[in-house]
Protein backbone atom coordinates (compact mmCIF):
# COMPACT_ATOMS: atom_id res chain seq x y z
CA UNK A 1 0.00 0.00 0.00
CA UNK A 2 1.20 3.35 -1.17
CA UNK A 3 1.69 5.46 2.48
CA UNK A 4 0.70 9.12 2.08
CA UNK A 5 1.23 12.16 4.17
CA UNK A 6 -0.57 15.20 4.05
CA UNK A 7 1.51 17.60 6.25
CA UNK A 8 0.23 20.72 7.43
CA UNK A 9 2.78 23.93 7.03
CA UNK A 10 5.79 22.85 5.13
CA UNK A 11 8.38 24.99 7.20
CA UNK A 12 11.73 24.31 7.72
CA UNK A 13 11.60 20.96 9.85
CA UNK A 14 8.41 19.57 8.23
CA UNK A 15 9.78 20.13 4.76
CA UNK A 16 12.99 18.07 5.36
CA UNK A 17 10.21 15.42 6.61
CA UNK A 18 9.09 15.77 3.51
CA UNK A 19 12.12 15.01 1.49
CA UNK A 20 13.33 12.29 3.33
CA UNK A 21 9.84 10.57 3.10
CA UNK A 22 9.74 11.21 -0.83
CA UNK A 23 13.52 10.04 -0.71
CA UNK A 24 11.89 6.74 0.89
CA UNK A 25 9.03 6.03 -1.85
CA UNK A 26 6.05 8.27 -0.18
CA UNK A 27 3.76 10.46 -1.60
CA UNK A 28 4.02 13.56 0.11
CA UNK A 29 1.56 16.83 -0.24
CA UNK A 30 1.92 20.14 1.62
CA UNK A 31 0.12 23.32 2.52
CA UNK A 32 1.25 26.70 2.27
CA UNK A 33 -0.37 29.95 3.07
CA UNK A 34 0.19 30.07 -1.11
CA UNK A 35 -0.25 27.50 -3.46
CA UNK A 36 3.84 27.37 -4.17
CA UNK A 37 7.00 24.77 -4.53
CA UNK A 38 4.69 22.03 -5.15
CA UNK A 39 2.48 22.78 -2.05
CA UNK A 40 -0.94 23.76 -1.81
CA UNK A 41 -3.09 26.79 -0.70
CA UNK A 42 -3.76 26.17 2.89
CA UNK A 43 -7.35 27.65 2.56
CA UNK A 44 -8.00 25.50 -0.68
CA UNK A 45 -10.45 23.27 0.90
CA UNK A 46 -11.88 21.20 -1.46
CA UNK A 47 -7.96 20.13 -2.16
CA UNK A 48 -7.04 20.24 1.39
CA UNK A 49 -9.85 17.89 2.07
CA UNK A 50 -8.80 15.86 -1.07
CA UNK A 51 -5.15 15.34 -0.04
CA UNK A 52 -6.79 14.51 3.50
CA UNK A 53 -9.28 11.78 2.08
CA UNK A 54 -6.30 10.03 0.23
CA UNK A 55 -3.56 10.28 3.08
CA UNK A 56 -2.95 7.52 5.34
CA UNK A 57 -0.60 10.12 7.88
CA UNK A 58 -1.37 13.32 8.67
CA UNK A 59 0.88 16.19 10.23
CA UNK A 60 0.99 19.47 11.14
CA UNK A 61 3.63 22.18 11.95
CA UNK A 62 1.32 24.85 12.09
CA UNK A 63 1.39 26.59 15.40
CA UNK A 64 -1.10 28.62 16.88
CA UNK A 65 -1.84 32.46 15.31
CA UNK A 66 -1.21 35.74 16.75
CA UNK A 67 -4.46 36.24 18.22
CA UNK A 68 -4.58 31.78 20.07
CA UNK A 69 -6.54 30.98 17.35
CA UNK A 70 -5.90 27.26 16.01
CA UNK A 71 -5.89 27.92 11.89
CA UNK A 72 -5.44 24.65 11.21
CA UNK A 73 -8.17 23.12 14.20
CA UNK A 74 -10.60 25.30 12.84
CA UNK A 75 -10.75 24.52 9.53
CA UNK A 76 -9.72 21.23 8.98
CA UNK A 77 -10.03 19.90 13.08
CA UNK A 78 -13.19 17.75 12.24
CA UNK A 79 -12.09 16.38 8.99
CA UNK A 80 -9.61 15.56 10.87
CA UNK A 81 -10.86 13.93 13.60
CA UNK A 82 -12.95 12.01 11.25
CA UNK A 83 -10.64 10.90 8.85
CA UNK A 84 -9.26 7.27 8.51
CA UNK A 85 -5.69 7.36 8.94
CA UNK A 86 -2.85 5.34 10.63
CA UNK A 87 -1.18 7.45 12.38
CA UNK A 88 -1.62 11.38 13.03
CA UNK A 89 1.00 13.96 14.51
CA UNK A 90 1.72 17.60 15.97
CA UNK A 91 4.26 20.09 16.31
CA UNK A 92 4.24 21.26 19.75
CA UNK A 93 7.39 23.04 21.69
CA UNK A 94 9.16 22.67 24.80
CA UNK A 95 7.62 26.67 25.57
CA UNK A 96 4.28 24.79 27.01
CA UNK A 97 6.41 23.93 30.10
CA UNK A 98 7.51 28.12 31.00
CA UNK A 99 10.30 28.03 33.43
CA UNK A 100 11.42 25.47 35.99
CA UNK A 101 14.17 26.95 36.98
CA UNK A 102 16.78 24.94 35.30
CA UNK A 103 15.05 21.48 36.43
CA UNK A 104 14.44 18.77 33.98
CA UNK A 105 11.31 18.23 32.92
CA UNK A 106 9.55 15.26 31.42
CA UNK A 107 6.77 14.50 29.10
CA UNK A 108 4.64 14.86 32.99
CA UNK A 109 5.64 17.89 33.90
CA UNK A 110 2.46 20.50 33.89
CA UNK A 111 2.19 22.50 31.38
CA UNK A 112 1.00 26.09 30.23
CA UNK A 113 2.28 28.11 33.57
CA UNK A 114 4.72 29.73 30.58
CA UNK A 115 4.80 32.61 28.39
CA UNK A 116 3.02 30.76 25.60
CA UNK A 117 -0.41 29.83 26.41
CA UNK A 118 -1.61 29.47 23.15
CA UNK A 119 0.74 27.07 22.34
CA UNK A 120 -0.18 24.98 25.52
CA UNK A 121 -3.94 25.29 24.76
CA UNK A 122 -2.98 23.75 21.19
CA UNK A 123 -0.81 21.35 22.59
CA UNK A 124 -3.89 19.94 24.37
CA UNK A 125 -6.54 20.31 21.94
CA UNK A 126 -4.02 17.69 19.31
CA UNK A 127 -3.69 15.58 22.06
CA UNK A 128 -7.62 15.24 22.44
CA UNK A 129 -8.60 15.25 19.17
CA UNK A 130 -7.60 11.96 18.06
CA UNK A 131 -6.90 7.96 19.82
CA UNK A 132 -3.83 7.91 17.78
CA UNK A 133 -2.12 11.49 17.94
CA UNK A 134 1.26 12.18 18.69
CA UNK A 135 2.44 15.23 19.77
CA UNK A 136 6.45 16.09 19.90
CA UNK A 137 7.81 18.73 21.81
CA UNK A 138 10.43 20.40 20.76
CA UNK A 139 13.14 22.72 21.89
CA UNK A 140 15.30 25.32 19.79
CA UNK A 141 15.49 23.99 16.14
CA UNK A 142 19.03 24.13 14.09
CA UNK A 143 20.45 22.20 11.38
CA UNK A 144 21.25 23.07 7.92
CA UNK A 145 21.01 26.94 6.98
CA UNK A 146 20.09 27.28 10.41
CA UNK A 147 22.66 27.40 12.87
CA UNK A 148 24.97 29.14 15.40
CA UNK A 149 27.86 28.22 12.41
CA UNK A 150 26.19 30.47 10.26
CA UNK A 151 25.60 33.56 12.82
CA UNK A 152 29.14 33.54 14.24
CA UNK A 153 30.48 33.47 10.22
CA UNK A 154 27.87 36.94 9.46
CA UNK A 155 29.20 38.13 12.61
CA UNK A 156 25.61 38.19 14.51
CA UNK A 157 26.00 36.25 17.11
CA UNK A 158 26.00 37.22 20.91
CA UNK A 159 27.13 35.60 23.93
CA UNK A 160 24.97 36.38 26.56
CA UNK A 161 25.96 36.02 30.35
CA UNK A 162 23.47 34.14 32.37
CA UNK A 163 24.78 32.10 35.12
CA UNK A 164 22.86 28.95 35.20
CA UNK A 165 20.81 29.23 32.51
CA UNK A 166 20.61 26.31 30.04
CA UNK A 167 18.68 25.65 26.81
CA UNK A 168 17.61 22.43 25.14
CA UNK A 169 18.00 21.68 21.55
CA UNK A 170 17.58 19.38 18.63
CA UNK A 171 18.97 18.70 15.49
CA UNK A 172 16.53 18.97 12.84
CA UNK A 173 17.56 15.57 11.31
CA UNK A 174 17.03 13.93 14.28
CA UNK A 175 13.45 15.48 14.63
CA UNK A 176 12.07 13.27 11.74
CA UNK A 177 14.14 10.50 12.57
CA UNK A 178 12.17 10.60 16.25
CA UNK A 179 8.74 11.39 13.67
CA UNK A 180 9.44 8.25 11.76
CA UNK A 181 10.00 6.52 14.70
CA UNK A 182 6.47 6.77 15.82
CA UNK A 183 5.01 5.15 12.49
CA UNK A 184 5.83 2.27 14.49
CA UNK A 185 5.35 3.39 18.19
CA UNK A 186 2.49 4.52 20.12
CA UNK A 187 0.70 7.65 20.44
CA UNK A 188 1.53 10.37 22.84
CA UNK A 189 3.95 12.80 23.54
CA UNK A 190 7.20 13.20 23.72
CA UNK A 191 10.27 15.66 24.20
CA UNK A 192 12.72 15.52 21.50
CA UNK A 193 15.61 16.84 22.62
CA UNK A 194 19.55 16.15 22.90
CA UNK A 195 21.17 14.49 25.76
CA UNK A 196 23.05 18.13 26.36
CA UNK A 197 21.31 21.25 27.38
CA UNK A 198 23.79 23.78 27.74
CA UNK A 199 24.19 27.52 28.08
CA UNK A 200 24.11 29.84 24.76
CA UNK A 201 27.18 31.26 24.91
CA UNK A 202 28.67 27.81 25.61
CA UNK A 203 27.60 26.74 22.00
CA UNK A 204 28.19 30.47 20.19
CA UNK A 205 31.96 29.43 21.74
CA UNK A 206 32.10 26.24 20.36
CA UNK A 207 30.74 27.55 16.63
CA UNK A 208 33.36 30.03 16.87
CA UNK A 209 36.27 27.50 17.30
CA UNK A 210 35.26 25.17 14.60
CA UNK A 211 35.24 28.03 12.08
CA UNK A 212 38.89 29.30 13.36
CA UNK A 213 37.05 32.79 14.36
CA UNK A 214 38.08 34.84 17.74
CA UNK A 215 35.30 34.07 20.19
CA UNK A 216 32.71 36.57 20.19
CA UNK A 217 32.81 38.79 24.23
CA UNK A 218 30.57 37.70 27.00
CA UNK A 219 27.84 40.45 27.33
CA UNK A 220 25.08 40.93 29.64
CA UNK A 221 21.67 41.09 28.84
CA UNK A 222 21.31 44.79 28.62
CA UNK A 223 24.63 44.81 26.66
CA UNK A 224 23.55 42.21 24.09
CA UNK A 225 20.35 44.25 23.32
CA UNK A 226 18.50 41.84 22.13
CA UNK A 227 14.66 41.56 20.43
CA UNK A 228 11.86 41.36 22.67
CA UNK A 229 11.62 37.95 21.35
CA UNK A 230 14.87 36.45 21.64
CA UNK A 231 14.61 38.56 25.59
CA UNK A 232 11.43 35.87 25.57
CA UNK A 233 13.71 32.73 25.54
CA UNK A 234 15.95 34.03 28.39
CA UNK A 235 12.85 34.33 31.03
CA UNK A 236 13.10 30.83 30.89
CA UNK A 237 15.24 28.36 32.20
CA UNK A 238 14.89 24.36 31.96
CA UNK A 239 16.33 21.26 30.82
CA UNK A 240 14.35 19.33 28.70
CA UNK A 241 14.78 14.93 29.47
CA UNK A 242 14.16 12.89 26.42
CA UNK A 243 14.00 9.42 27.80
CA UNK A 244 9.89 8.32 26.97
CA UNK A 245 11.56 8.78 23.27
CA UNK A 246 14.16 6.43 23.33
CA UNK A 247 12.11 4.12 25.70
CA UNK A 248 9.31 4.12 23.56
CA UNK A 249 10.55 5.04 20.13
CA UNK A 250 13.77 3.33 20.01
CA UNK A 251 14.95 6.31 19.20
CA UNK A 252 18.05 7.50 19.83
CA UNK A 253 20.06 11.22 18.74
CA UNK A 254 22.76 10.97 15.88
CA UNK A 255 23.67 14.30 17.14
CA UNK A 256 23.76 13.98 21.37
CA UNK A 257 24.84 16.98 21.81
CA UNK A 258 25.54 20.07 20.35
CA UNK A 259 29.15 19.65 19.58
CA UNK A 260 28.49 16.76 17.37
CA UNK A 261 25.60 18.81 15.78
CA UNK A 262 27.77 21.59 14.86
CA UNK A 263 30.51 19.61 13.69
CA UNK A 264 28.49 17.83 11.31
CA UNK A 265 27.27 20.95 9.95
CA UNK A 266 31.14 22.53 9.39
CA UNK A 267 31.16 21.72 5.30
Amino acid sequence: MTRRMLIFGMGYTASRLAQRLRDDGWIVTGTRREAKDGAIAFDDEPKVLAALADATHVLSSVPPASDGSEPVLDLYGEAIKSASLQWSGYLSSTGVYGDVDGAWVDESAPIGSGRRKARSEADQHWQDLRADMHVFRLPGIYGPGRNPLTRVHDGKAKRVDMPGQVFSRIHVDDIVAAVIASFDGPAGVYNIADNLPAPQHEVIAQAARLLGMEVPPLLSLEQANLSQAALGFYEENRRVANGKAKRLLNWEPQYPDYKAGLLSLLD
